[in-house]
């Protein structure tokens, strides 16, 4: 019989909109604006008598407030609206000072019922909810030092192998290398030899009273070309780490020549951000020097966990941090926290040869940090702040090899749960190629979005009713079936962006307004059909069936060209391009459901089985 769907398939469909509805219920509930303490350090407690002490604070000043709450060491303090929001925590930052973090905040108000199967709102972008917008300065005469300590070792090395008479090469204030030899002769076959090796260098040969010398400085191009490495690599590990913390939509991109931009939509938690995306944290691997080592080959060091207590190890590093393929948080057999690494081919073969000589010596593990200090100084009369960079090397493992090392390993001796977690994030997102100083930090607050979102809302509304008119009007019956279909479709459209835990901004309700547009383009291709076979002379129930059936392959060649430029949006676009692709590919998919299936399902409703003379369309 035309027109009829088989039971299975009238079930199908009920099934989904159930879904559908139950996944996009969750939007229904707003957020409570709110603000959020968290203490800047572990030390800093959030309990229960400081929020009474918060709390007071806020009856003083007449702010309202709905409730608080404790969890995980973070206060939350839910308000009516977003000026409260502005004043109570204005009110909050002055009572706690700098120990604490303030930020605004939205507090979820799902029912529980909804969260117990996975149901939640869509996020939204940083320029509708608000979040952290951080601007890093990549460290540029860093980056170039630490190459030039890797040409060091190389040049070291080629040195030994050639059986060349050098006695010390050491950095020069103009960032160049200083080789010193024991005689011309030495000198003349290794500058033959770099100038060979490496095209990158400006090798000039020195004598004076204090010996015979190679300068080597590194060209214009190469210089260049390391800043850019670094950065890159930084924009790299960044992404990573972002990904890590699974913040929705972020924006991490280059600013000028040494700088990146990162946004973090949603994130209110400004402190724990910075500790993880703004760390320059490495770790070196080196042996504990011999009693009887060179003291000028060795260092000495203290132990990140234990204040005073120090060990002297040797200056070769083994490997670093960036011969990590993989690091995994765990526990030992005695319970305490550790970190399991695996070394890349490379880092595995350094770690087997050095220790192979190496069993029942120890082996060390620095957790390097580049950090940076403010200093006040007076220039003609005026307090000037200055940011001093300095690295801080602290001993977190010293271990004796008890068999040769290869690949695969664990570190000890962490300070908790917390750091090992912390440190295998870092140490899988990647080192970063040159030491990153955050130059601007700001939390944007969620009440900068709210007429962003009232406008997109009001849009959307506009052109959906528009939409539903001229359907009504123009299809009559047939309109009012779409327009049923174009609800399930919006419904369907919310469900699975809140699946997907899709970010929503600007662009994405450009989507959603262009998808309401487009997604009656089936049903008016359908309709369009269905007319056309009525005035050939087909009677009613056929000019349906062959109005969906011969509008089905442009309906599906019309929406797969758009579908692919929604893709390459994607694949090629950042942050809020990407949003507006999601959107836009998912209204694709949701509208091609409804309008051929849906809307095909209320037709046979309305007309299936029937002898029809005339239909209203």
């Amino acid at each position: 019989m035309l027109n009829r769907y088989p039971l299975w398939k009238n079930l199908l469909i009920i099934f989904v909109l159930l879904i559908g509805a139950l996944y996009a219920a969750p939007n229904l509930y707003p957020e409570d604006h709110a603000v959020q303490i968290s203490g800047t350090r572990d030390i800093y407690q959030v309990d229960q008598p400081l929020l009474d002490s918060v709390t007071a604070a806020l009856d003083r000043e007449g702010i309202a407030y709905k409730s608080t709450e404790l969890d995980n060491n973070n206060g939350l303090i839910r308000v009516s609206d977003g000026e409260a929001q502005l004043k109570a925590k204005k009110v909050i930052s002055s009572v706690l000072g700098d120990n604490y973090v303030v930020a605004l905040n939205l507090a979820p108000t799902t029912p529980d019922w909804l969260t117990s199967v996975g149901a939640g709102p869509m996020k939204l972008g940083l320029d509708l909810r608000g979040g952290v917008h951080f601007l890093m300065e990549v460290d540029m005469i860093q980056a170039v030092s630490q190459r030039l300590d890797v040409y060091v070792s190389e040049i070291k090395t080629k040195f030994r192998q050639e059986k060349l008479r050098y006695r010390s090469v050491d950095h020069r204030d103009d960032g160049s290398l200083a080789v010193k030899f024991a005689d011309s002769e030495s000198r003349d076959k290794a500058a033959v030899l770099l100038r060979k090796d490496y095209v990158e260098f400006l090798i000039d040969s020195i004598d004076d009273d204090s010996g015979n010398y190679l300068t080597i400085t590194l060209t214009e191009q190469t210089i260049r070309s390391i800043e850019d490495y670094a950065i890159k690599q930084n924009l790299t590990t960044l992404r990573n780490r972002v990904n890590e913390l699974g913040v929705a939509e972020p924006l991490v991109q280059r600013q000028g020549r040494n700088r990146i931009v990162v946004q973090l939509p949603g994130v209110q938690d400004a402190v724990a951000a910075k500790r993880i995306i703004g760390k320059t944290a490495n770790l070196e691997f080196r042996l504990e020097a011999k009693t009887d080592a060179n003291r000028a080959l060795t260092e000495t060091y203290e132990f990140r966990s234990e204040p005073g207590r120090s060990a002297t190890i040797e200056k070769d590093i083994i490997i670093t941090g960036a011969s990590v393929a993989n690091a995994q948080a765990s526990f030992d057999e005695n319970g305490q926290p550790q970190v399991n690494i695996t070394l890349d081919s490379k880092g595995g073969q350094l770690m087997s040869r050095t220790t192979s000589n190496a069993v029942k010596r120890r082996m060390a593990v620095l957790f390097v940090e580049h950090k940076s200090r403010t200093l006040f100084e007076t220039v003609d009369g005026v307090q000037v702040e200055k940011r001093v960079p300095y690295v801080e090397k602290k001993i977190i493992s010293l271990a004796t090899i008890q068999s040769v090392l290869g690949s695969q390993f664990r570190i000890t001796g962490l300070d908790g749960a917390g750091e090992s977690s912390e440190l295998a994030l870092l140490l899988r997102a990647g080192a970063l190629a040159a030491p990153i100083y955050f130059v601007e930090e700001r939390t944007v607050g969620p009440s900068l979005g709210a007429e962003n979102i009232e406008l997109g809302v009001t849009s959307v509304q506009i052109g959906f009713a528009l939409v539903l008119m001229f359907m009504a009007v123009v299809y009559r019956v047939f309109g009012l079936l779409a327009n049923i279909a174009l609800c399930v479709n919006l419904v369907l459209l919310v469900a699975v962006m809140s699946l997907l835990s899709a970010t929503l901004t600007l662009p994405g309700i450009a989507g959603i307004v262009l998808t309401v547009g487009m997604a009656v383009d089936a049903n008016v291709l359908i309709f369009a059909r269905i007319k056309e076979e009525l005035k050939n002379g087909l009677p009613p129930q056929s000019a349906i069936n062959s109005g969906f059936e011969r509008a089905f392959t442009t309906i599906l060649d019309a929406n797969i060209t758009t579908l692919l430029a929604a893709v390459i949006l994607f694949a090629m676009g950042t942050g809020p391009v990407k949003g507006f692709a999601i959107t836009l590919s998912v209204g694709i998919l949701t509208s091609m459901f409804t309008a051929i299936l849906v809307t095909r399902a209320l037709v046979n409703l309305t007309y299936g089985g029937r002898q029809l003379k005339t239909l209203s369309i």
